[in-house]
């Protein structure tokens, strides 16, 4: 097996023997990479390669993309591929072909390929281990190429040297013996829950629904089996709390929410809570403890899908749970109160645990659950990025700096409907045009500064027709910023313009406040520990906000928060299903964690 000392401490032209086939037919990338030794860590020894691949001239990164196969092309049929594509080609079965589907597929596939190679005029590349090292079905790597032949030239170069590297990655694990052992255990626990959905069609799993209750019960038992006294609390949170040996000490938080947005993804907030057990489990396994306990939380809602209110477990953790919120009814008049009752029914009685837990299920115990601040060190949270930032920077994590506050408001503009045909253009009162001036208003303005963001999702024309002039246009506004000055700067700017252009255009404004969530910057003394634990894996540190909003941002009223961003694939995109992380991420992620816990301090905590 080749080993990081082997590495370290060979000639150039060792170090490039050694890495041969780890890029197909391109010596250049160890080349390049051998100054940046020595390398602590294998990670480390993956980023800087793929660094060489990033910053290498666009002719060079293109020569790398066509020295790729195609994926069950002629040189696989003919055996004719490298020794590490032919091992990837045939554990998916693309070298060969057999009666009926297969044989279909693997046409399709070969069709693909030239439609592909038309297009872009380079092979279509795929890690067809995927995203755990285990395999592709043909079906998903036929719906990749599909999804890929409408992406934008560039984008698709930037696409397929990620791919290449997840490729070296996975064969560099195999050359070096190295097996993701933790993030292979999460990615599988990502997946089991994933198979409780209240929809067939995709993964939702809604507050209190059968899904959802079944998903606690599993959180609770993988807690209990990495050592955790845990129970179900009284509005869902699963909470398993490993002890120290020191009866007297405070306690760590840790966690984020197990509910999902309807048709989402697998890993948002879920590999938060699966990532601290699995660690834990870990720790438990080897006899060690810490000197103060760690509690991990999977919060019960975070989206707010079923009763149209985000943060219902956070809020009741920290003590500012609305209980007005439990006669809220749902899409079919169910109320919170009757849907925590049927939950506790469908669960049995639960008696409270040896910790004194509050019963489960039981809407009269919320209050009870709040946290004691002065007991309480911090609250770290691992989640996954919902963003490209980390995938465009190739890193496997990032420091959250700030989570970004939110201002949503709902615009109404009533101008006058009128004959398409015979309404002059300068006598319109066009509330569709209206609309259209206040969208580019807000991306020009939100423009104006790193962390600001702007978006109008939901854009309507009620009753429209279409030779009529809209009379009435219905929007919405989100803005946003890791900073609370810099987001209020704007939305004044953006509000002053929308009255502008109603004014010069005679159309009525409504305009109704629906949110306003103040930004929740990180705490510094927690970030830095975090960093340092990345920095002893080999990892450059990069700090980023979350433009995203996450049981953190509550918690940051009860206790200092820190965030570990993990790096996503397929562009960063989340909230739905196409939503991935490797396990290889996963792995360096509760290693961080665990090296975070091991090495962590609280001399510095400032509450």
């Amino acid at each position: 097996m080749l080993t990081l000392e082997t590495l370290n401490h060979c000639s150039t032209a060792e170090f490039i023997e050694l890495l041969e086939g780890i890029y197909e037919h391109t010596p250049w990338v160890a080349e390049r990479s051998a100054a940046r030794r020595p390398f602590k860590s294998l990670t480390a020894l993956k980023s800087a390669l793929q660094h060489s691949v990033a910053n290498a001239p666009r002719a060079e990164q293109l020569q790398l993309i066509r020295a790729h196969p195609e994926l069950a092309g002629k040189q696989a049929a003919a055996g004719t591929l490298t020794q590490e594509s032919t091992a990837e080609q045939s554990s998916v079965g693309l070298n060969r072909a057999s009666a009926g589907d297969d044989t279909h597929e693997l046409e399709t596939i070969q069709q693909l390929n030239a439609a592909y190679l038309s297009r872009f005029a380079f092979p279509f590349v795929l890690a067809v281990k995927g995203h755990d090292g285990r395999g592709l079905p043909r079906e998903a790597i036929i719906a990749a190429m599909r999804r890929r032949l409408k992406a934008h030239h560039d984008d698709e170069i930037a696409e397929s040297l990620r791919q290449i590297g997840r490729i070296a990655e996975l064969r560099l694990n195999q050359r070096f013996g190295f097996t993701p052992e933790l993030g292979a255990t999460i990615v599988g626990w990502c997946e089991t829950l994933a198979q409780w959905s209240d929809d067939e069609s995709g993964l939702t799993c809604t507050y209190l629904s059968h899904s959802h209750r079944r998903c606690a019960a599993l959180l609770r038992r993988w807690m209990e089996e990495a050592g955790m006294q845990a129970h179900i609390d009284a509005i869902g949170n699963v909470v398993g709390r490993y002890r120290s040996d020191r009866p007297q000490a405070k306690t760590l938080l840790t966690g984020s929410h197990y509910d999902t947005v309807r048709n989402g993804g697998k890993y948002d907030g879920r590999a938060g809570v699966l990532l601290p057990i699995a660690v834990i489990g870990e720790l438990h396994r080897r006899g060690e403890k810490l000197p103060f306990h760690v509690e991990v939380i999977g919060f019960a809602d975070e989206e707010g899908v079923r009763y149209q209110n985000t943060f219902l477990g956070s809020s009741a953790i920290i003590g500012e749970f609305d209980m007005s919120l439990l006669e809220r009814t749902d899409a079919d008049g169910i109320t919170m109160r009757a849907a925590l009752q049927n939950a506790r029914e469908a669960a049995g009685e639960i008696p409270r645990d040896t910790a004194g837990a509050t019963s489960t299920y039981a809407a009269e115990a919320i209050p009870g659950l709040a946290r004691n601040t002065r007991e309480v060190l911090g609250f770290v949270e691992v989640h996954i990025e919902q963003g490209p930032v980390l995938l465009e920077r190739d890193l496997p994590v990032g420091i959250v700096s700030s989570i970004a506050g939110s201002c949503r408001y709902l615009i109404e503009l009533t101008g006058v409907a009128g004959h398409a045909g015979t309404t002059p253009m300068a006598l319109r009162r066009d509330a569709a045009t209206a609309a259209a001036e206040i969208i580019l208003l807000v991306e020009q303005r939100c423009g104006a500064a790193p962390t600001l963001v702007g978006t109008v999702g939901q854009l309507q024309v009620p009753g429209g027709s279409i030779n009529v002039v809209p009379g009435l246009c219905r929007l919405s506004l989100d803005i946003r910023a890791a900073d609370d000055g810099t987001r209020d700067a704007a939305l004044a700017d953006i509000l002053l313009g929308v009255q502008a252009i109603c004014a010069r255009r005679r159309i009525d404004l409504k305009l109704e406040q629906v949110l306003q969530a103040q930004a929740a910057p990180c705490a510094p003394w927690l970030m830095q520990q975090l960093g340092a634990a990345a920095e002893r894996a080999g990892i450059d540190v990069l700090t980023l906000p979350s433009g995203a909003g996450h049981d953190a941002m509550a918690m940051g009223r009860l206790t200092d928060v820190a965030m570990l961003f993990v790096r996503c694939g397929n562009g960063g995109i989340s909230h739905n299903p196409l939503e991935t992380v490797t396990a290889d991420d996963i792995d360096v992620s509760a290693r961080i964690f665990a090296d975070f816990l091991q090495h962590f301090t609280a001399e510095q905590a400032n509450r």
